[in-house]
């Protein structure tokens, strides 16, 4: 099928990575694709606690088997202390393991450390890397280095930061105040959804039936001619 590309104008494989790796490899056809979805969530200095704690265990444990949940948590600083704790009880208490950083490590003594292959990583399971930051730099850098356009989140009440989130973080869809999972053509009222595409074209993020529409131009005319 991947060949025949006179009687079949796109391929969208469903899938995990290998397989979509393999559709692009072999396909005479255009494919819209998403290798994987590493999501983030930055909890911010000025972040509700309770907010918080609520998008990230919905974001990780509502269903960690798919692309828009949440892999990697970023914490900043400032709150870190007061918000790991309480964070990690609710979500250990669900099966989800961490893995953190150093400064994580810090404050939750019965953690697994972190890797670099963690951050990285779409886990697809109950697992979520945990990273102590700085500031807001710190936390869009680290997506920028590691993200994969997909989906990330930002937990605050700074108007200012929230903004630069939204500005700067390049991913198909950025969030403020809710979960990763909504990242999904049918939430975003987009109808059924068709995909999810990390390829900025021709389309970019999820993906309805409008996505998959072609654009046709039909010209009347009565003897015009282009001078």
């Amino acid at each position: 099928m991947l060949q025949l590309d006179e009687y079949i104008d796109l391929i969208i494989p469903r899938g995990g990575e290998e397989l979509i790796r393999a559709v692009v490899a072999q396909s005479k056809i255009p494919v819209i694709k998403h290798y994987k979805g590493v999501c983030h969530i930055f909890v911010d200095a000025q972040a509700d606690m309770e907010m918080a704690v609520n998008i990230c265990f919905n974001a990780k444990v509502q269903r960690p088997g798919v692309c828009n949940a949440v892999e990697t948590l970023l914490v900043h600083k400032d709150i870190a202390r007061e918000f790991l704790p309480r964070v990690a009880e609710k979500l250990q208490k669900a099966g989800v393991v961490l893995r953190g950083c150093e400064k994580t490590r810090s404050i939750l003594k019965n953690i697994e450390a972190a890797t670099e292959n963690d951050w990285p990583a779409e886990y697809l399971d109950l697992i979520l890397a945990v990273k102590v930051v700085e500031n807001i730099d710190e936390a869009i850098a680290h997506i920028e280095k590691y993200g994969s356009l997909h989906t990330e989140s930002i937990i605050t009440n700074d108007y200012n930061n929230s903004q630069r989130f939204l500005n700067e973080v390049n991913s198909s869809t950025v969030l403020v105040n809710a979960s990763t999972r909504f990242s999904d053509g049918f939430e975003l009222g987009l109808g059924a959804e068709i995909g999810i595409s990390t390829t900025k074209l021709h389309a970019f993020g999820p993906m309805g039936l409008e996505e998959l529409t072609t654009t046709k131009f039909i010209i009347y005319g009565n003897g015009q001619v282009r001078t």
